[in-house]
């Protein structure tokens, strides 16, 4: 949930309640702003100069922490890639003040009304921050993208560059983006296909409030440009999962796809928003026959996010190859080091890696311990997540009790069945009996309690 459209603040209490209950930090220590503050001020001087390329950024309009900008040149039949990361890296210090800080925090945390950022703004929204206001030190990773969409990694480099513009999702035109953009998502597109990738895009979820007092949770697909330009991330993150894979080292995201149980019930889930998915269409291939754009698809996408077993970070181990059933690749993270802790590591090993050199004693210790430090880190977003949307759908549906929905079982368990809302993105519980996922049931809300993050529905029939 990225924006919460609250006039009366009528949610501000929730959402306060949720900052205290998941300890969200409101601030960081003195000891670590005074290291940021130090940081900030040290002056890059291993770095070559690139201020001549032309970056640019693409974010939405309001962001200031900027992890990327991107040039793109045509070679040949091929398309090269210069992907400029923020070097964050070069601003740290292993184990003073400000790493440690980081290792507790683990990634920046999100909700509605404000984050809590993995650093402090000193560096996150400025010094680091690829912003178009003078030059910047940064990880340039040129890949090379063939007509099939494949990204091959070709060098890796600590360079100085100058963003030309700040572009911002919701203003971008056509025109405003390097020339070769379109088509380079176009072949990374297409080489997610030829994989048989799942797309990997589900909507922004908003609340507002109508001129009824209600509110209505509305779903806000991702935008043409915010498609493509994730492919620009995607393509780099491939190329450089694959080059650390045969070196022997590295930090890679895995993902074990949904099993049966959870398929079946994406499939009566889309029952209930009255999509048509065909029995012999895997899930992958239905994921791509749909229109993120269309309203109940993409409340769909969202369903599908939540279904899974769970992405997670894994070390190298000789023999095995990490994988990521929704990439359908070897897949890791390192685009975004001002918002998440482990990037920063895979930055460091992927320049080793591309220059020859050994990767630092202290990068391949930190591999080993990041999987349970991440993972404590996105249990508990996504412990905030769902605590934010159980306050929405609560908000949602104040003042309707005694409204009868359409609903769908989409699971059973202990605590009874499991039911999808035909008309608002809602998943809740109830305690009807003889019922069988599939079944189409009448519910009325009983009761909303917004400070609880609650609701509770009887089955009419």
């Amino acid at each position: 949930m990225k924006a919460l459209r609250d006039p009366d603040c009528l949610l501000a209490e929730g959402l306060a309640a949720i900052r205290a209950q998941f300890k969200v930090p409101a601030a960081f220590p003195p000891a670590a702003e005074a290291a940021a503050e130090a940081a900030a001020r040290r002056m890059p001087d291993a770095h070559a100069d690139r201020t001549g390329l032309p970056f640019v950024t693409l974010d939405p309009a309001r962001s200031t922490d900027l992890d990327q900008a991107f040039a793109i040149q045509p070679a040949g039949g091929d398309l090269l890639l210069h992907y400029a990361i923020a070097d964050v890296p070069w601003f740290m210090a292993d184990d003073d003040p400000l790493d440690r800080e980081a290792w507790v925090r683990g990634e920046t945390t999100y909700l509605p009304d404000g984050k809590a950022g993995l650093y402090p703004k000193a560096i996150s929204e400025a010094a680091a921050s690829l912003l178009p206001d003078g030059p910047r030190p940064a990880v340039i990773f040129t890949s090379r993208i063939g007509p099939d969409g494949k990204a091959v990694l070709q060098g890796v480099e600590r360079a100085l560059i100058r963003s030309r513009a700040k572009l911002g999702y919701e203003t971008v035109r056509p025109e405003d983006l390097p020339a070769g953009f379109a088509e380079l998502a176009r072949r990374v597109a297409a080489a997610d296909d030829a994989r048989g990738a799942a797309r990997v895009d589900p909507p922004e979820q908003e609340v507002e409030r109508g001129e009824d007092g209600h509110y209505t949770l509305r779903l806000r697909p991702l935008s043409r440009a915010e498609r493509q330009n994730a492919a620009l991330s995607l393509a780099t993150n491939l190329a450089v999962a694959d080059a650390l894979l045969a070196a022997g080292t590295g930090l890679f995201r895995v993902m074990e796809g949904p099993d049966a149980g959870g398929e079946t019930r994406l499939r009566f889930t889309a029952e209930a928003f009255g999509l048509e998915w065909p029995h012999e269409a895997s899930l992958a291939r239905f994921e791509r026959l749909l229109d993120p754009d269309e309203p109940r698809a993409a409340a769909f996408l969202l369903a599908v996010r939540r279904a899974g077993e769970g992405a997670r970070y894994v070390p190298y181990r000789p023999g095995v190859v990490p994988w990521h059933a929704a990439m359908a690749a070897t897949y890791c993270h390192m685009t975004a080091p001002l918002r998440r802790l482990a990037d920063r590591y895979v930055i460091r090993a992927a320049l080793a890696v591309a220059n020859g050199q050994p990767v630092p004693d202290e990068v391949s210790t930190a591999f080993e311990r990041l999987g349970p430090v991440m993972a404590k880190a996105g249990a508990r977003s996504g412990q905030i997540e769902r605590a934010v949307i159980d306050l929405a759908e609560a908000a949602i549906l104040a003042g309707r009790e005694g409204e009868h929905f359409s609903a769908v079982v989409t699971d059973l368990g202990e605590a009874g069945a499991r039911i999808q809302l035909c008309d608002l993105p809602v998943v809740a519980r109830t305690a009807a009996r003889r019922v069988r996922p599939g079944d189409r049931i009448t519910v009325r809300l009983e009761a909303v309690d917004p400070a609880r993050r609650t609701v509770r529905f009887a089955r009419l029939s």
